[in-house]
C-alpha cells in the first residue's frame, strides 16, 4: 500500500527480456539501503518487488500483465521514473490510499498554466473515467492529485510547483503517456452493487431497495 506522495526519482538503467516479462533495474536518487529484498517499490505507481538491492539501486521483475497495462511495455534505458516505497503503519497518510496495481494509461493531451500552478488535461478510455469524480483522488504515475474535474474520456489536474519539481511529471509533455490508477473505494463499491443492477425478473428480486438495504442491515 502506497500514499502517491513520492519520495524522489530514478532512473531504468537496464532492461532485460524474461520471457514474455521483463527484468528492470532502476537507480534512485535517494538511499534506498534500509529496504529489504521482497520490499514493495511503486515504480511510476506500479507496485513493484524488489528482488535485489543495493544502497542506491534495485532489481525488479515485470509480469506480461504489468507490460499490457503500464507504460512499462515502451519503457527504454535513461527514462526517468517516480518511486515510493511502501507505506508504514506508523506513517501520515498525506495523499490517498493507493494499491500500486494500475488499472490502464492514459495520455497527456495538453499542459496551460493557471497562476503558480500547471493545469493538465489527461485522455483516458472511458473505462477509466467513470470511477472518477470532480475532487475526488487518482493516481498518476504513482503521484496522488485531486481531480478539478472530469468527463467522459479526460480528467482535468492541477500541478503546483513543488510537485512538478520533484516528480516526472513536470517535464512530461502533451502526448506521453502515463500510468493510472483510479480510486480504490469506487471500484469495491462497483463490485458490491453490480449484482443488484440487473432488472428484476420472476426468478430473481435483484435490485438495490429497501428490502435489500433492511436485510443488509443498513436501516
Amino acid at each position: 500500500m502506497f500514499t502517491g506522495i513520492i519520495e524522489g526519482l530514478g532512473t531504468i538503467t537496464a532492461i532485460q527480456t524474461t520471457g514474455k516479462g521483463s527484468r528492470l533495474t532502476v537507480t534512485s536518487n535517494f538511499d534506498i539501503q534500509q529496504s529489504r529484498i521482497g520490499d514493495s517499490i511503486a515504480v511510476n505507481g506500479a507496485c513493484l518487488t524488489a528482488v535485489e538491492l543495493g544502497t542506491r539501486r534495485f532489481v525488479a521483475d515485470v509480469s506480461p500483465e504489468t507490460l499490457s497495462r503500464t507504460t512499462f511495455g515502451k519503457a527504454v534505458v535513461g527514462e526517468r521514473v517516480n518511486l515510493e516505497r511502501a507505506l508504514r503503519l506508523s506513517d501520515r497518510l498525506d495523499g490517498h490510499l493507493v494499491s500500486g496495481h494500475i488499472d490502464g494509461m492514459g495520455t497527456i493531451d495538453r499542459k496551460k498554466s493557471a497562476g503558480n500552478a500547471v493545469i493538465i488535461t489527461i485522455k483516458v478510455p472511458e473505462s477509466l473515467s467513470r470511477y472518477m469524480i470532480q475532487k475526488g483522488s487518482v493516481a498518476v504515475d504513482g503521484i496522488s492529485l485531486t481531480i478539478n474535474q472530469c468527463s467522459e474520456g479526460y480528467f482535468e489536474v492541477s500541478i503546483i510547483p513543488h510537485t512538478a519539481k520533484l516528480t516526472t511529471i513536470g517535464f512530461k509533455t502533451a502526448g506521453a503517456p502515463v500510468n493510472i490508477e483510479t480510486d480504490m473505494i469506487g471500484k469495491y463499491v462497483e463490485q458490491f452493487l453490480s449484482p443488484h443492477h440487473h432488472p428484476k425478473t420472476p426468478e430473481t428480486t435483484s435490485g438495490l431497495d429497501m428490502q435489500f438495504l433492511t436485510k443488509s442491515g443498513f436501516i
